[in-house]
């Protein structure tokens, strides 16, 4: 990492991307964590779109976890490793972001919203589901057949797995009236009153689809995994259509998501 990529942070930040956490409550301090160092990135701070999309993923994971402590999950242990590979693709993107200039190891979805963290600003709401955007479109899949590979199980549907798959939905559908507000200014809160729980519903469903549609791209990763070239090319494939969603969702268009 150059001084010019974290600015003041650079030490921080590499502390931090050191080693990757083993556990959900090692992802939640993690994410804390980088919640803090990202909101003192210049010249941006606390505005950076790099920061919406953690604080939004600090608050899934948080969830998570409460429900992992709660017994909620027919496989905590899938539910638990799943949570911890997943983290680890948007830490590995944060390790390999070196500035547009020097990053072939980030995958290009990241990097076009990494690229934005020094500006020029975009409004929260986009910003925070450019990065889910990223990493349910492009992470999720590869994280899934990772998990599947370690516990020496199959992604199948309607499976104990596939439940706790979905129980994550859930979990996105209670926490996106309260995170989509947070992120809204005072003449947007009364229009977003105004519309009742229309917004709502339409970005439940919008993330209930994205998930499904990882859930069989890992069908499909998973059916390949032992031939190299084929996966390649499909996380190529993934990266391209992903990148290409990020950049919409970065554009003025996106901004009518605010």
């Amino acid at each position: 990492m150059t001084q010019s990529v974290w600015g003041p942070v650079r030490q921080e930040m590499s502390d931090l991307l050191q080693s990757h956490p083993d556990d959900v409550p090692a992802v939640v301090d993690q994410l804390t964590k980088l919640q803090d160092i990202l909101g003192r990135v210049p010249p941006l701070l606390q505005e950076n779109p790099l920061c919406d999309f953690n604080k939004l993923y600090l608050t899934i994971t948080e969830s998570v976890l409460e429900r992992l402590y709660g017994g909620k999950f027919q496989d905590p242990a899938f539910l638990a490793r799943l949570d911890v590979e997943f983290a680890a693709r948007y830490f590995d993107a944060l390790r390999a972001w070196a500035g547009p200039e020097a990053s072939p190891r980030c995958p290009r979805v990241w990097a076009g919203l990494f690229t934005r963290i020094p500006g020029p600003d975009c409004r929260p709401l986009p910003a925070a589901c450019a990065g889910v955007n990223a990493h349910i479109n492009f992470d999720l899949p590869f994280a899934l057949v990772t998990t599947f590979d370690h516990l020496g199980s199959d992604p199948i549907d309607d499976s104990d797995q596939h439940h706790d798959y979905l129980q994550i939905n859930e979990i996105f559908a209670a926490a996106i009236p309260g995170l989509r507000r947070g992120y809204l200014d005072k003449w947007q809160l009364l229009i977003d009153t105004m519309n009742g729980r229309l917004d709502d519903w339409w970005q439940g469903e919008a993330v209930d689809y994205t998930r499904n549609v990882a859930w069989r791209n890992a069908q499909k990763l998973w059916g390949m995994r032992h031939d190299l070239s084929a996966t390649d090319k499909e996380r190529a494939h993934l990266d391209r259509i992903a990148a290409d969603l990020g950049k919409l969702l970065l554009s003025p268009l996106g901004e009518f998501l605010q």
